[in-house]
């Protein structure tokens, strides 16, 4: 029998999940983080001049909620994303 990867239907309350504090290169970024099997899902604010200290090799699906940020990729390409922009990347 195959196991359902299905998501429980719910509302998430991000006011009761607390902030964890990540340096990066420059800056610092405050993850909340929720753990659906092998799906994570964070609601990140990242401090003006925020740059990480390393490259994900993870795919990831970014949807910014506001302000505006620069998405750079191990290949140099640099995607541009401003108050309800979407990038997806594998």
């Amino acid at each position: 029998m195959e196991k359902s990867s299905n998501i429980p239907f719910q509302t998430i309350d991000w006011t009761s999940i607390s902030k964890v504090e990540y340096k990066g290169e420059t800056g610092t970024a405050y993850w909340q983080t929720i753990q659906f099997g092998g799906l994570r899902i964070r609601l990140v604010e990242y401090t003006p001049g925020y740059l990480a200290d390393h490259w994900c090799q993870k795919g990831h699906i970014v949807h910014c909620l506001e302000g505006e940020f620069i998405s750079e990729l191990h290949t140099g390409e640099a995607f541009t994303l401003t108050q309800g922009q979407e990038l997806c990347c594998i």
